[in-house]
């Protein structure tokens, strides 16, 4: 005679999550990336949208008058006057570089899917167009002639001497940009730490201190460039009356189409934008090699 096992009890080797015995539940929620720390439109020194911009041609120059040019000097009586005039820069050229992604989602995937990825794929492009503009201003600040090298982490005397850069130049040093590395140093430093140098306790309180010599301390994701490791150990010392210019030939310009023959629809998303420097001596670039 034959006998047939009984199963005694119920396990879950019995079920397989995402199946009828076993459901698997998804959450409602699509949960966002962290922001990321950029640069204000403020520290520019001049910034045009692309209305300003609209009848510029594909490239336009800023003139500059030469720092220190024209002169007085003693005249003897019944001397002649001596003649002089000012003196003027190379130009500044705007030349605005085109920047875009396009976003295609099948009509299945919009029909199916529990969260509406096209229209989060639109948002986050935007936030991709911001750090692109905060990744190109790194860039040009970072081809400017004043550099200091520190060592493996930044100390005082390197923010002092890139200050004097701007000084001896006739700028005055209004902001301090930090890289995420540049700021991890400057938690190291007692000065900045210690109420009894730093005459607060900003430092301890919150890990940032917001005045360093009287410049505004501005901190920049490393992760808003191509290059993370390496941004992360740079810092710059701006004065933004005269630093740089960001100049915005076509905003972010969101154009939506259907491609029927793949059943599917998208957007293309374009910038163009140029960053240069207005200044050249009025930034200095602090580098350490972390």
């Amino acid at each position: 005679m034959a006998f047939k096992r009984i199963q005694e009890y119920i396990t879950r080797d019995t079920g397989v999550a995402g199946t009828l015995l076993i459901p698997k539940l998804i959450l409602p929620t699509l949960i966002d990336e962290a922001d990321k720390f950029l640069l204000p439109r403020e520290l520019a020194a001049l910034y045009t949208t692309a209305a300003q911009n609209a009848n510029q041609g594909e490239s336009w120059s800023i003139n500059l008058i030469k720092p220190n040019s024209m002169d007085v000097r003693k005249i003897s009586e019944g001397a002649e006057i001596n003649m002089d005039a000012l003196e003027y820069d190379t130009n500044v050229t705007i030349e605005p570089v085109k920047y875009g992604v396009a976003i295609r989602i099948t009509r299945e995937m919009m029909e199916d899917s529990q969260f509406p990825l096209f229209d989060i794929n639109l948002r986050y492009a935007g936030k991709r167009f911001a750090e692109k503009e905060t990744e190109l201003i790194i860039d040009e600040l970072n081809s400017t002639t004043n550099a200091v090298t520190g060592g493996a982490a930044i100390t005082i005397a390197n923010i002092a001497e890139g200050m004097n850069y701007l000084e001896q130049n006739d700028y005055l040093p209004t902001d301090f940009l930090v890289g995420d590395k540049i700021l991890q140093n400057l938690r190291n430093i007692d000065t900045f730490i210690e109420a009894d140098k730093a005459g607060n306790t900003d430092m301890m309180k919150t890990g940032f201190l917001g005045t360093i010599f009287g410049m505004g301390v501005v901190r920049f994701s490393r992760n808003a460039t191509s290059a993370p490791s390496t941004k992360a150990l740079y810092s710059f010392v701006i004065d933004r009356k005269w630093s740089y210019v960001v100049a915005y030939k076509r905003d972010i310009t969101v154009e939506n189409f259907d491609l029927p023959t793949f059943d599917m629809t998208g957007a293309a998303i374009t910038m163009r934008i140029d960053v240069e420097y207005l200044r050249d001596y009025a930034t200095c670039t602090i580098t350490t090699t972390g």
